[in-house]
């Protein structure tokens, strides 16, 4: 039986960038971090951050998952947690980059890649998701480039199985906004929510590597999605620019009734049309 008899999206907020998502009878689970407050995720050079807030779950309490989707191999969007617990035998959407890593080292051997604007389908039951993997830089210096892991945003895109599309959700992944994010909108021009990874995220030498508030809010404006979901803003000692920033730069550009308010543990409801989400 189906976990909703129409076509609601439920999107529940774990933590840092890692959401549950419930689509019929699919289930998804995004950038999978489950480190306790005070451990340290390793960000790859030897250099770690400190987590500062619990998450909601932990890989124990997860129902059973069809795939998860996979921005980047960094520590704070897969940790030692889910190297160790998930089962290996599922399916992860990622970057080549990070999939070979994931097969080759840590035995994910239903890891696999996508170049950008490249695509996958998942199905169960009678519910389908399309997976297309979206442009995002984590830095827009060409040095820096090349010692970060590529990233890659997510469109994913549910309906019925091998039926028409009726949700989309726009996962940005850990990216810095550029020019390049501005075909997400000319490609898919109906999406119902984005999902934007803030937090200024700084590494020694002051290089910022994620969106700050204002970056956020004016991809969101670029976007032109009813509905924004901000995550990925307070739960590491490298995440600067906090919550409120993004939250008054989206007030600024006259977006503050877009913005979904949806804390750790709890689940946003979001129907095809761009309506308001329930949240409980």
């Amino acid at each position: 039986m189906a976990a909703f008899d129409d076509d609601a999206l439920d999107v529940q907020f774990i933590g840092t960038a890692t959401l549950l998502l419930r689509y019929g009878d699919l289930t998804l689970l995004t950038d999978p971090n489950f480190l306790h407050r005070g451990e340290r995720a390793h960000l790859g050079y030897g250099l770690t951050s400190r987590r500062l807030t619990e998450p909601f779950l932990g890989v124990k309490d997860l129902p059973p998952l069809d795939a998860v989707v996979l921005s980047h191999l960094h520590g704070d969007h897969w940790d030692r947690a889910a190297r160790r617990q998930l089962e290996h035998s599922i399916p992860i959407v990622t970057t080549p980059h990070a999939a070979r890593h994931l097969r080759t080292w840590q035995g994910f051997d239903q890891a696999g890649g996508l170049r950008t604007w490249e695509s996958c389908v998942f199905r169960r039951g009678g519910s389908q998701v399309r997976v297309t993997a979206l442009p995002g830089r984590h830095s827009l210096q060409p040095v820096l480039r090349r010692l970060l892991p590529p990233v890659m945003g997510s469109m994913l895109e549910f309906g019925p199985r091998d039926g028409p599309v009726r949700l989309r959700l726009y996962l940005s992944g850990d990216t810095l906004l550029y020019e390049g994010l501005d075909e997400i909108a000319r490609r898919f021009p109906d999406t119902e929510l984005a999902v934007l990874h803030l937090g200024g995220t700084q590494l020694p030498g002051g290089f910022v590597v994620t969106m700050d508030g204002a970056q956020g809010a004016e991809l969101a404006r670029r976007l032109g999605c009813p509905r924004v979901l901000p995550v990925h803003y307070d739960d590491y000692s490298v995440f600067r620019s906090p919550l409120e920033e993004f939250l008054t730069a989206a007030d600024r550009l006259g977006l503050g009734e877009r913005l979904v308010h949806c804390a750790r543990g709890r689940h946003a409801r979001v129907v095809p049309g761009g309506d308001a989400p329930t949240v409980r």
